[in-house]
Protein backbone atom coordinates (compact mmCIF):
# COMPACT_ATOMS: atom_id res chain seq x y z
CA UNK A 1 0.00 0.00 0.00
CA UNK A 2 1.23 3.35 -0.98
CA UNK A 3 1.75 5.76 2.11
CA UNK A 4 -0.70 9.29 1.38
CA UNK A 5 2.02 12.00 1.07
CA UNK A 6 1.27 14.13 4.27
CA UNK A 7 -0.73 17.34 3.82
CA UNK A 8 -1.83 16.65 0.43
CA UNK A 9 -5.10 18.59 0.62
CA UNK A 10 -2.94 21.76 0.87
CA UNK A 11 -0.03 20.70 -1.74
CA UNK A 12 -1.46 22.84 -4.71
CA UNK A 13 -4.08 25.35 -3.17
CA UNK A 14 -2.59 28.31 -1.58
CA UNK A 15 -3.30 31.61 -1.90
CA UNK A 16 -0.79 34.40 -2.59
CA UNK A 17 -0.88 38.46 -2.05
CA UNK A 18 1.78 41.06 -2.31
CA UNK A 19 1.80 44.02 -0.29
CA UNK A 20 3.54 47.73 -1.08
CA UNK A 21 3.81 49.36 2.11
CA UNK A 22 3.60 52.88 2.54
CA UNK A 23 6.72 52.83 4.37
CA UNK A 24 10.21 50.73 4.16
CA UNK A 25 8.83 48.32 6.58
CA UNK A 26 11.38 46.24 8.49
CA UNK A 27 9.17 43.02 8.32
CA UNK A 28 11.94 40.80 10.52
CA UNK A 29 12.23 43.40 13.17
CA UNK A 30 8.29 43.56 13.64
CA UNK A 31 7.96 39.85 13.53
CA UNK A 32 10.63 38.54 15.54
CA UNK A 33 8.43 39.79 18.52
CA UNK A 34 6.15 36.76 18.25
CA UNK A 35 8.63 34.47 17.85
CA UNK A 36 9.40 33.10 20.96
CA UNK A 37 13.30 32.06 20.66
CA UNK A 38 15.18 30.81 17.76
CA UNK A 39 13.56 27.23 18.25
CA UNK A 40 9.98 28.26 18.40
CA UNK A 41 8.21 25.86 15.90
CA UNK A 42 5.16 28.06 15.35
CA UNK A 43 7.78 30.95 13.77
CA UNK A 44 10.77 29.83 11.97
CA UNK A 45 13.33 32.48 10.77
CA UNK A 46 14.95 31.22 7.03
CA UNK A 47 16.86 34.68 6.89
CA UNK A 48 16.02 38.01 7.28
CA UNK A 49 13.70 38.53 3.92
CA UNK A 50 11.87 34.99 4.75
CA UNK A 51 9.57 33.75 7.61
CA UNK A 52 7.18 31.33 8.15
CA UNK A 53 4.48 30.97 10.57
CA UNK A 54 1.71 28.87 11.34
CA UNK A 55 -1.16 30.66 12.74
CA UNK A 56 -4.62 29.50 14.41
CA UNK A 57 -6.93 31.79 13.12
CA UNK A 58 -10.41 32.19 13.49
CA UNK A 59 -11.26 30.22 10.42
CA UNK A 60 -8.58 27.17 11.04
CA UNK A 61 -5.64 26.76 10.75
CA UNK A 62 -2.70 28.86 8.11
CA UNK A 63 0.60 28.44 7.07
CA UNK A 64 1.89 32.22 5.69
CA UNK A 65 4.88 32.70 4.52
CA UNK A 66 6.56 35.97 3.89
CA UNK A 67 9.49 37.33 1.81
CA UNK A 68 10.27 41.00 2.00
CA UNK A 69 11.82 42.33 -1.88
CA UNK A 70 11.77 44.65 -4.03
CA UNK A 71 9.56 47.32 -1.52
CA UNK A 72 6.93 44.92 -1.09
CA UNK A 73 5.92 41.79 0.56
CA UNK A 74 4.67 38.40 -0.87
CA UNK A 75 2.83 36.43 1.29
CA UNK A 76 1.75 33.21 0.39
CA UNK A 77 -0.68 31.06 2.73
CA UNK A 78 -2.03 27.54 3.00
CA UNK A 79 -4.83 25.72 5.26
CA UNK A 80 -8.71 27.17 6.06
CA UNK A 81 -7.63 30.49 7.46
CA UNK A 82 -5.58 31.33 4.86
CA UNK A 83 -7.57 34.17 3.26
CA UNK A 84 -8.00 35.53 7.54
CA UNK A 85 -4.36 35.53 7.06
CA UNK A 86 -3.84 37.45 4.04
CA UNK A 87 -6.33 39.91 4.90
CA UNK A 88 -4.56 40.73 8.15
CA UNK A 89 -1.20 40.84 6.75
CA UNK A 90 -0.89 44.84 6.92
CA UNK A 91 -1.97 44.94 10.37
CA UNK A 92 0.50 41.74 11.38
CA UNK A 93 3.34 44.14 10.11
CA UNK A 94 2.34 47.41 11.91
CA UNK A 95 0.25 49.27 8.92
CA UNK A 96 -2.28 49.83 11.91
CA UNK A 97 0.09 51.15 14.70
CA UNK A 98 0.22 54.75 14.99
CA UNK A 99 3.55 56.47 15.99
CA UNK A 100 2.02 60.33 15.80
CA UNK A 101 2.58 62.22 18.95
CA UNK A 102 5.38 60.14 20.36
CA UNK A 103 8.42 62.13 20.87
CA UNK A 104 11.38 60.94 21.94
CA UNK A 105 12.58 63.75 23.95
CA UNK A 106 15.50 61.66 25.58
CA UNK A 107 19.16 61.95 23.48
CA UNK A 108 19.56 58.08 24.29
CA UNK A 109 16.07 57.98 22.46
CA UNK A 110 16.23 60.12 19.68
CA UNK A 111 19.47 58.13 18.72
CA UNK A 112 17.44 54.70 18.33
CA UNK A 113 13.95 56.84 17.18
CA UNK A 114 16.75 58.08 14.23
CA UNK A 115 17.80 54.40 13.63
CA UNK A 116 14.64 52.56 13.91
CA UNK A 117 12.40 55.34 12.60
CA UNK A 118 10.35 52.63 10.67
CA UNK A 119 9.50 49.70 12.77
CA UNK A 120 5.75 49.13 13.80
CA UNK A 121 4.20 47.43 16.27
CA UNK A 122 2.28 44.60 14.64
CA UNK A 123 -0.26 42.59 15.97
CA UNK A 124 -2.41 39.41 15.59
CA UNK A 125 -5.54 39.78 17.00
CA UNK A 126 -5.42 36.55 18.48
CA UNK A 127 -5.57 36.95 22.42
CA UNK A 128 -5.45 33.32 23.27
CA UNK A 129 -2.22 32.08 20.83
CA UNK A 130 -0.23 35.44 22.54
CA UNK A 131 -1.51 34.42 25.66
CA UNK A 132 -0.53 31.26 26.08
CA UNK A 133 3.13 31.27 25.60
CA UNK A 134 2.96 34.44 28.08
CA UNK A 135 2.20 32.65 30.52
CA UNK A 136 4.73 29.62 30.42
CA UNK A 137 7.40 32.44 30.51
CA UNK A 138 5.95 33.99 33.82
CA UNK A 139 9.04 33.68 36.78
CA UNK A 140 11.21 31.57 34.63
CA UNK A 141 14.76 31.51 32.46
CA UNK A 142 13.82 32.36 28.47
CA UNK A 143 15.70 28.82 28.29
CA UNK A 144 13.27 27.08 30.61
CA UNK A 145 10.51 29.33 29.02
CA UNK A 146 10.81 28.67 25.21
CA UNK A 147 12.16 24.78 26.37
CA UNK A 148 8.48 24.57 27.48
CA UNK A 149 6.51 26.03 25.02
CA UNK A 150 8.62 24.31 21.74
CA UNK A 151 7.32 20.71 23.86
CA UNK A 152 3.66 21.94 24.53
CA UNK A 153 2.98 23.17 20.51
CA UNK A 154 4.63 20.09 19.46
CA UNK A 155 2.78 17.85 21.45
CA UNK A 156 -0.65 19.06 21.54
CA UNK A 157 -0.45 21.40 18.63
CA UNK A 158 -1.31 20.47 14.67
CA UNK A 159 0.52 19.92 12.03
CA UNK A 160 1.16 23.48 9.80
CA UNK A 161 -0.63 23.20 7.02
CA UNK A 162 1.25 23.36 3.37
CA UNK A 163 4.04 21.55 1.37
CA UNK A 164 6.96 21.04 2.81
CA UNK A 165 8.53 24.08 1.37
CA UNK A 166 6.63 25.69 3.34
CA UNK A 167 5.14 23.60 6.32
CA UNK A 168 7.92 21.35 7.78
CA UNK A 169 8.86 21.92 11.07
CA UNK A 170 6.32 24.02 11.43
CA UNK A 171 2.92 23.90 13.93
CA UNK A 172 -0.05 25.35 14.32
CA UNK A 173 -0.08 26.02 17.95
CA UNK A 174 -2.99 24.38 20.75
CA UNK A 175 -5.97 26.12 21.21
CA UNK A 176 -8.17 26.26 24.15
CA UNK A 177 -9.61 22.70 23.63
CA UNK A 178 -6.83 21.09 23.63
CA UNK A 179 -4.83 22.93 26.27
CA UNK A 180 -7.70 22.17 28.58
CA UNK A 181 -7.70 18.92 27.82
CA UNK A 182 -3.49 18.60 28.82
CA UNK A 183 -3.52 15.98 31.87
CA UNK A 184 -1.92 17.28 34.86
CA UNK A 185 1.48 14.69 34.16
CA UNK A 186 1.58 16.37 30.62
CA UNK A 187 2.40 19.92 31.89
CA UNK A 188 4.96 18.49 33.96
CA UNK A 189 6.69 16.41 31.47
CA UNK A 190 7.05 19.69 29.41
CA UNK A 191 8.54 21.32 32.19
CA UNK A 192 5.76 23.70 33.01
CA UNK A 193 4.97 23.96 36.81
CA UNK A 194 1.41 23.34 38.27
CA UNK A 195 1.50 27.51 38.78
CA UNK A 196 1.56 27.88 35.13
CA UNK A 197 -0.48 25.46 33.86
CA UNK A 198 -3.31 25.95 36.26
CA UNK A 199 -3.58 29.54 34.38
CA UNK A 200 -3.28 28.62 31.07
CA UNK A 201 -6.03 26.02 31.52
CA UNK A 202 -8.19 29.20 33.34
CA UNK A 203 -7.33 31.21 30.46
CA UNK A 204 -8.41 28.63 28.34
CA UNK A 205 -11.92 27.82 29.87
CA UNK A 206 -12.60 31.78 29.27
CA UNK A 207 -11.01 32.38 25.77
CA UNK A 208 -13.71 32.94 23.91
CA UNK A 209 -14.68 36.21 26.18
CA UNK A 210 -11.45 37.23 25.74
CA UNK A 211 -11.41 37.06 21.99
CA UNK A 212 -14.12 39.44 22.21
CA UNK A 213 -12.94 41.64 24.46
CA UNK A 214 -10.56 42.75 21.16
CA UNK A 215 -13.29 44.91 19.85
CA UNK A 216 -13.23 46.89 22.60
CA UNK A 217 -9.73 47.71 22.93
CA UNK A 218 -6.67 48.18 25.66
CA UNK A 219 -8.07 48.86 28.79
CA UNK A 220 -10.85 46.12 28.39
CA UNK A 221 -8.64 43.25 27.53
CA UNK A 222 -6.15 44.07 30.07
CA UNK A 223 -8.83 43.90 32.79
CA UNK A 224 -10.40 40.92 31.25
CA UNK A 225 -6.98 39.59 31.14
CA UNK A 226 -5.93 40.45 35.22
CA UNK A 227 -9.19 38.44 35.99
CA UNK A 228 -7.97 35.46 35.49
CA UNK A 229 -5.89 33.57 38.95
CA UNK A 230 -2.17 33.59 37.88
CA UNK A 231 -2.82 36.98 35.23
CA UNK A 232 -0.78 39.95 36.57
CA UNK A 233 0.54 43.09 35.03
CA UNK A 234 3.54 41.81 33.44
CA UNK A 235 1.68 38.84 31.36
CA UNK A 236 -1.17 41.37 30.36
CA UNK A 237 1.18 43.33 28.82
CA UNK A 238 2.91 41.10 26.87
CA UNK A 239 -0.31 39.38 25.20
CA UNK A 240 -1.78 42.94 24.49
CA UNK A 241 1.56 44.30 22.66
CA UNK A 242 1.03 41.00 20.37
CA UNK A 243 -2.33 40.72 20.29
CA UNK A 244 -3.42 44.32 19.88
CA UNK A 245 -0.19 46.11 19.46
CA UNK A 246 -0.51 48.36 22.35
CA UNK A 247 1.60 51.17 21.99
CA UNK A 248 1.26 52.02 26.15
CA UNK A 249 1.26 48.21 27.49
CA UNK A 250 4.93 47.77 30.19
CA UNK A 251 6.12 44.80 31.03
CA UNK A 252 6.35 45.78 34.66
CA UNK A 253 7.67 42.75 36.71
CA UNK A 254 10.22 42.06 34.12
CA UNK A 255 13.91 41.09 35.69
CA UNK A 256 15.86 42.91 33.09
CA UNK A 257 13.53 45.47 31.72
CA UNK A 258 13.57 48.26 34.57
CA UNK A 259 17.43 47.08 34.84
CA UNK A 260 17.75 48.43 30.68
CA UNK A 261 15.62 51.18 30.34
CA UNK A 262 17.14 52.65 33.73
CA UNK A 263 20.54 52.14 32.62
CA UNK A 264 19.38 54.04 29.15
CA UNK A 265 17.62 57.46 30.58
CA UNK A 266 19.25 57.57 33.74
CA UNK A 267 22.68 55.76 33.80
CA UNK A 268 21.51 53.51 37.04
CA UNK A 269 18.94 50.37 37.10
CA UNK A 270 15.74 51.23 38.57
CA UNK A 271 12.34 49.32 40.30
CA UNK A 272 9.51 49.25 38.78
CA UNK A 273 7.73 51.92 41.29
CA UNK A 274 11.23 54.43 39.61
CA UNK A 275 10.24 53.16 36.10
CA UNK A 276 6.57 54.23 36.20
CA UNK A 277 7.56 57.37 37.03
CA UNK A 278 10.50 57.55 34.21
CA UNK A 279 7.86 56.99 31.47
CA UNK A 280 4.70 58.74 32.90
CA UNK A 281 6.09 61.32 30.43
CA UNK A 282 5.85 58.88 27.31
CA UNK A 283 2.36 57.93 27.65
CA UNK A 284 0.32 56.57 25.65
CA UNK A 285 3.42 55.46 23.98
CA UNK A 286 5.51 53.55 26.78
CA UNK A 287 5.85 50.40 25.01
CA UNK A 288 7.96 52.15 22.25
CA UNK A 289 10.30 53.26 24.84
CA UNK A 290 10.28 50.00 26.29
CA UNK A 291 10.89 48.29 22.22
CA UNK A 292 13.34 51.38 21.26
CA UNK A 293 15.83 50.54 24.28
CA UNK A 294 15.67 46.73 23.51
CA UNK A 295 16.17 47.39 19.94
CA UNK A 296 19.03 50.22 20.09
CA UNK A 297 21.14 49.07 22.93
CA UNK A 298 22.62 45.70 24.40
CA UNK A 299 21.23 44.55 27.09
CA UNK A 300 23.23 45.49 30.00
CA UNK A 301 26.12 42.93 31.49
CA UNK A 302 24.41 40.40 34.58
CA UNK A 303 26.23 40.89 37.95
CA UNK A 304 25.05 37.94 39.49
CA UNK A 305 24.86 33.94 38.57
CA UNK A 306 22.40 33.44 35.62
CA UNK A 307 19.69 31.15 37.05
CA UNK A 308 20.52 26.99 36.10
CA UNK A 309 16.64 25.70 34.46
CA UNK A 310 15.10 23.54 36.92
CA UNK A 311 15.91 20.02 36.88
CA UNK A 312 12.72 18.61 38.99
CA UNK A 313 9.12 20.04 39.36
CA UNK A 314 6.46 19.79 42.25
CA UNK A 315 4.61 16.43 41.48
Amino acid sequence: MTETPRRTVFRVHHLERRWRPEWPCPVDAIVSVHRRGAGDPTLRRDRPDRHRWALRTPTGPATLVLTRADEAVYARAWGPGAAWALERLPALLGAEDNPEGFEPRHPALVHAWRRHRHWRIGHTGLVFDALLPSIIEQKVTGQEAYAGYRRLVTSYGTEAPGPPEAAEDLWVPPGPDEVRAVPSWAWLQCGIDPARSRAAVAAARVADSLERLVEHGDEALDRGLRSIPGIGVWTSAETRVRALGSPDAVSFGDFHVPRQIGLVLVGRPVDDEELAELLEPWRPHRHRVQALVRQAFPAPARTSPRPAPRRHLPQ
